[in-house]
């Protein structure tokens, strides 16, 4: 049985109350106060609960649209660039997402699904898709796998706040994963 669509009333509070989170989670990061969220949406914490049951459903209503785009980019990166190319593109992609995008990790992290939308399985369908086709192509190590790469990723983004020295500490690292026939150095193993 399909859910019942919301009254327009209650469709209008969500909408606010996922706006606001997206700017309180801007300034303040994933742990924002679920009650300054419910302020600036000008409804009380009642109604934020009754829409969002946990922070981790707040989180994935704010990040829901980014992860999908993220995840389509993807797609895109795959049907338009060699396999190699196509990672390194999308973990650009990630990297600036999880800079600009705080509670990234903690929305997709360990969580798995929430409010019916699994973030961490697109993710890692998405990510996998590409590994797989650079794995193919010698493009990175055969060993690799797509949770080592958002490991890193994540690392980076934990590490350097500053993006120019983040696209710097990813691309350090990314020649370290890449396939012999692929790596940028001269040097011998």
């Amino acid at each position: 049985m399909a859910p019942r669509p919301l009254r327009a009333d209650a469709r209008r509070n969500r909408d606010q109350i996922v706006a606001a989170a997206r700017e309180v989670v801007a300034e303040e990061g994933p742990d924002a106060s679920l009650n300054e969220i419910a302020r600036r949406a000008g409804v009380g914490p009642g109604t934020l609960y009754r829409h969002f049951p946990t922070r981790q459903d707040l989180l994935v209503a704010v990040f829901r649209d980014r992860i999908e785009t993220l995840c389509a980019t993807a797609d895109d990166l795959a049907a338009t660039r060699p396999p190699g190319e196509a990672l390194t593109a999308w973990l650009d992609a990630v990297l600036v997402h999880a800079l600009t995008n705080k509670g990234l990790a903690t929305t997709t992290g360990d969580g798995g699904t929430a409010g019916g939308f699994d973030c961490v399985g697109m993710m890692r369908a998405a990510g996998e898709r590409l590994l797989t086709a650079a794995r193919r192509a010698g493009a990175v190590r055969a060993d690799l796998e797509v949770g080592e790469l958002f490991g890193l990723v994540t690392g980076i983004a934990l590490a350097a706040a500053d993006p120019a020295r983040a696209a710097r500490l990813l691309s350090l690292t990314l020649d370290g994963v890449r396939g012999p026939a692929y790596r940028t150095d001269t040097r011998a193993d």
